[in-house]
């Protein structure tokens, strides 16, 4: 299996190959690389995808420590360099965005565009660390740990009860102390707002209607990044890469395709957000 050595972790990814720009993707929080079978399906020959696990999750290999998603983004660079690739397109979706982010902020020269998907850059709110709190608190009890997980797929997926089934089983084999320490850095993140305009590269952002990230936050990444675009899809769930594929991998072609992301330009334009639904 694949593997980007860190100082103190390996990183594990795949790579789809070919000749095309590289597109990196970070996965969600309790997720992994796998989420974005569909994506590589359909955007692969034209692009390169490379889909890496954070520390905490899939098979990357860590200590178990504490970690941020600063040292996340500094993994990202990791998978880059392993790959001798110079300069990438970086997204993801939720927690991997949150991280693509801070891989834009540490190496601006490296990145050429982001893809964000459910993504914010605030830090949390009193209302999601309470309620992450009760749940990893209920999460070490044997009995309500297979509810817990139905409800979580549930949240995150929506009515596929094979998605579903298949994140449930993954969830119940998860070592607890794993899920406490990735929690860690979610729960612990900074917020990056006032540093958006630090980022002059173009940025797709794409945001479901029913998320547990406000349309407000994500508004206002769009809002603040010097050369967004924007698309809500009207009904789709925190892992809208996985509810709504098709809208979700036909604004990434297209959004690759723009001669301000193929030719990798970074030159910001000017001008009002545009705001649109997708249903």
């Amino acid at each position: 299996m694949p593997f980007a050595r860190a100082i103190d972790a390996e990183i594990h990814y795949e790579d789809s190959g070919g000749g095309g720009p590289v597109l990196l993707l970070g996965h969600e929080f309790l997720m992994d690389r796998t989420m974005f079978a569909s994506q590589i399906a359909a955007l692969t020959p034209e692009f390169r995808l490379v889909s890496w696990d954070a520390r905490g999750h899939g098979r990357t290999r860590d200590e178990g420590l504490p970690f941020t998603y600063w040292t996340c983004a500094r993994d990202a660079l990791t998978v880059l360099d392993h790959l001798g690739v110079e300069r990438a397109v970086v997204g993801g979706i939720s927690q991997g965005g949150i991280i693509a982010l801070r891989t834009a902020l540490l190496a601006p020269e490296r990145v050429t565009a982001l893809v964000l998907l459910t993504t914010e850059a605030h830090e949390p709110l009193p209302a999601e660390l309470s309620n992450a709190r009760r749940f990893l608190d209920k999460w070490y009890e044997d009995g309500p740990r297979p509810a817990l997980a139905e409800h979580l797929a549930r949240w995150l997926i929506g009515d596929d009860d094979w998605y579903r089934a298949v994140w449930v089983k993954r969830w119940l084999t998860r070592d607890p102390n794993a899920t406490e320490v990735a929690a860690g850095a979610m729960l612990g993140r900074d917020a990056v707002l006032d540093r958006l305009a630090e980022i002059a590269c173009p940025t797709l952002i794409v945001h479901p209607t029913h998320s547990g990230v406000p349309l407000a936050h994500a508004r206002e990444l769009a809002a603040r990044l010097p050369d967004a675009r924007y698309l809500e899809i009207e009904g789709a769930r925190q892992t809208v890469n996985m509810t709504h594929p098709v809208a979700v991998n036909n604004a990434i072609r297209q959004f690759l395709r723009e001669p301000a992301v193929s030719r990798v330009t970074s030159r910001p334009r000017t001008g009002e957000i545009p705001l649109r639904r997708e249903p």
